[in-house]
């Protein structure tokens, strides 16, 4: 075998001609299962407060109306949402996409610097932010050339000397104004390029790069979930059926990255189900939620399986209405599921692969299985191909590892601004994923290794390069070299090999006592300037030139 298919299809036709919103929100598709609406779309963690799916609609409208009407957002103009999650997160997502714009998703945990490099590569026109992060948005705004004027707050309206335009605020008034805005139809095939997201992947090399993925990519995978799930199909009882309209999820993993905006937000909620959205990760909060909103699916990464398996806190709630959970994002061991299983014998258990240059997942769990082949990433999901190439260049065969490439409906398009690192990932039609895989009879995917130099620490992907590029800056680094080294909670954490400069070099031989000091200043230099997981966890060991 030299390409391997997916055992599930053939798709159902994907349209062509719809945003993201009208496929979601206006039209209906032979893959969605029916739903009355009778479940609430979202419930707000922390206060139980409620959104339909008519109240989802209205909000939408009033929030693209205001922005049309106030700033202008339109035809392919950028819009960064730089927040933790939120109920009105999708709600601002959608409003811009019914605009014609494209949003850019931030990480909320971002430093001044590294917000300011986003907003400047996506050239964004509105901020839209939470006001826990609002001295970091105003930072990153005036360095980017962003008016205070263009900055909208997530949630309600902080105390402070200025006031901003808050959702809310923005909703009303445009639901009480005359329509600003005429939402177009694409044309036949136009889905397919109009871009809908930038969000953000760390390359091999330098900084984080903007994927462009259009409105189609988000729509296939959606459908491609569905139908791989049977999320539609009377196959076996409502009772043992995976996927059911009504259902609570709950969301936790950030909105603004591909694995929770693809799979837990837009799949889920075509799937029928309530999304309990929680605003950050705290595992006693989580665990409390599960038993108060009878949690059923859980969408997770391997740290926070880490704290279901070993902390205390688990034994002391009751999690008896969870029925899946599925973990993605950086692989799940053997023996990690196994010590799961124990804690939650009556859970389906599973892992999906996917990236942020595919618009998430290429497999996905196996719905003839409550447990997942121990170590397998997932099956390969209805409408992908894959194969795996052989450090030769031949293609392997079952069992033979190599580097995966996929070609499937959903991939993004390219990298914003740059065609080199676009020649390297996007290879006429294939995605070349920079993961060693081998591949067994029954389509499963196992992965052995990254082949690429990325380093995954908490589900999230850290780029050796730019942390060497940042050290290299400080005067007391003359060279540097980052390592990920295992890590029983995050996977992997950085360690920094460092050549001390010559100035620093003569000042640890006069006193070694500098050395920490040393050590100290550059950990911080990273903390300063780096959100928390790029941080120096792993440690710093000076060498010698010559070592």
């Amino acid at each position: 075998m030299s390409l391997y298919p997916s055992p599930i299809g053939p798709l159902p036709p994907i349209p062509d001609d719809l945003t993201i919103p009208q496929f979601l929100l206006d039209t209906r598709h032979v893959s969605r299962p029916y739903n009355s609406y009778s479940n609430p779309w979202f419930i707000e963690e922390a206060t139980g407060r409620e959104i339909g799916f008519e109240e989802v609609r209205t909000r939408t409208y009033g929030l693209a109306n205001a922005l049309s009407s106030r700033w202008k957002i339109g035809e392919n103009d950028v819009v960064c949402i730089f927040s933790s999650n939120h109920v009105d997160w999708p709600i601002a997502l959608w409003a811009v996409h019914r605009l014609g714009g494209i949003v850019t998703g931030a990480n909320p945990s971002y430093t001044a610097e590294e917000l300011t490099y986003q907003l400047q590569m996506t050239k964004t026109k509105v901020l839209i932010t939470h006001s826990a992060s609002l001295s970091t948005a105003l930072a990153a705004a005036k360095e980017s050339g962003i008016s205070q004027d263009r900055i909208v707050i997530l949630n309600s309206q902080p105390d402070g000397p200025k006031s901003y335009p808050n959702v809310e605020t923005l909703v009303r008034d445009g639901l009480s104004s005359e329509p600003s805005f005429t939402e177009r139809r694409l044309a036949p095939g136009e889905a397919k390029t109009k871009l809908a997201l930038l969000s953000f992947s760390s390359g091999t090399t330098g900084r984080p790069k903007a994927v462009a993925i259009p409105h189609y990519s988000v729509i296939a995978n959606t459908i491609q979930m569905a139908v791989h799930g049977k999320a539609n199909e009377d196959y076996t009882s409502w009772e043992d059926r995976r996927y059911r309209p009504g259902d609570a999820v709950y969301t936790v993993l950030p909105l603004y990255h591909i694995y929770g905006l693809v799979v837990n937000l837009h799949f889920y909620l075509f799937a029928g189900n309530t999304l309990v959205v929680s605003s950050k990760f705290n595992f006693v909060e989580m665990l409390k939620s599960i038993e108060k909103y009878r949690i059923n699916h859980l969408l997770l990464v391997p740290p926070m399986i880490v704290l279901l398996c070993k902390n205390p806190a688990t034994k002391q709630y009751n999690l008896s209405s969870l029925r899946f959970i599925m973990s993605g994002a950086a692989p799940l061991s053997a023996e990690l599921t196994q010590q799961l299983i124990q804690i939650l014998p009556h859970v389906s258990i599973h892992q999906g692969y996917g990236m942020t240059e595919t618009c998430t997942t290429v497999t996905f769990p196996r719905f003839d299985q409550k447990i997942g082949t121990l170590g397998c990433a997932g099956q390969i999901m209805a409408g992908v191909v894959m194969k795996v190439v052989k450090e030769d260049g031949s293609l392997a065969k079952y069992g033979e590892s190599g580097e995966l490439y996929v070609k499937a409906p959903s991939i993004a398009l390219r990298y914003l601004n740059n065609d080199e690192a676009t020649r390297e990932t996007f290879i006429d039609g294939w995605v070349r994923t920079g993961d060693e895989v081998y591949i067994n009879e029954l389509a499963e995917v196992f992965i052995v290794d990254r082949m690429k130099e990325i380093m995954k620490v908490r589900g999230f992907q850290v780029s050796p390069a730019e942390l060497e590029g940042h050290l290299l800056n400080h005067p007391d680094v003359d060279d540097v070299c980052v390592v990920g080294i295992p890590d029983d909670y995050s996977g992997e954490v950085p360690l920094a090999f460092v050549v001390p400069s010559k100035g620093a070099a003569e000042r640890i031989k006069k006193d070694p006592k500098v050395a920490e000091k040393v050590k100290a200043d550059l950990t911080k230099y990273v903390a300063d300037h780096k959100v928390y997981y790029k941080r120096l966890a792993g440690g710093i060991e000076f060498v010698d030139v010559g070592s």
